[in-house]
């Protein structure tokens, strides 16, 4: 089995893994931190699939995929800072005026869980970054200290996963997830 991440430009592969399980639900597509609170809170039913199917035609797409053996089964947001709403998050500090690009989301499909697939997503991401012209690429993971955290609250990764694909501690951060602090942890692509 070979594990292939391309772009997120197909819109059923996204739904697939980021979409909600009932079509009109007004959650998850990963929208949250891709697009302003106003319009996130706007967006309902099938806005919000259409909005995401929007996202997935512009350059750069929303995000990568992850594929194994042309299954869709992995999840990542990744797109310049300034266009996220981490731009004016004020939890999240800015550590220079580096135009960055921000990884936030690493989502797995059930039943391909550990099998490698966050880590090839994450090469997958800087890559995709880097070849965009990204300087640096930063991701904002729970420093669990090796303790488990809910799955729920896993999309955004955790310290020694992102220590593994050679990002490093650049700054601690005001933001708390299921009781563990965020880190910002950011890889120069330079």
């Amino acid at each position: 089995m070979s594990i292939e991440v391309r772009p997120a430009t197909e819109f059923d592969d996204v739904a697939a893994l980021v979409g909600p399980k009932k079509p009109t639900s007004n959650v998850c597509f990963c929208l949250s931190y891709r697009i302003g609170s106003k319009e996130n809170d706007e967006l309902r039913g099938s806005q919000r699939a259409d909005r995401v199917r929007e996202l997935c035609h512009q350059d750069p797409p929303p995000g990568v995929i992850a594929y194994l053996d042309d299954e869709p089964v992995g999840w990542a947001a990744v797109h310049p800072r300034s266009e996220t709403s981490f731009a004016r998050n004020r939890l999240i500090p800015h550590i220079d005026d580096l135009d960055v690009w921000s990884l936030w989301c690493i989502r797995i499909r059930p039943g391909f869980r550990k099998q490698g697939i966050s880590h090839a997503l994450i090469d997958g991401a800087v890559a995709h970054a880097k070849k965009r012209g990204a300087p640096a690429i930063e991701g904002y993971p729970v420093d669990n200290r090796g303790e488990k955290v809910n799955l729920t609250m896993a999309y955004v990764g955790t310290r020694r996963l992102f220590e593994k694909a050679g990002f490093e501690k650049a700054a601690v951060t005001g933001s708390i997830l299921d009781g563990f602090p965020r880190v910002l942890m950011r890889l120069d692509l330079r």
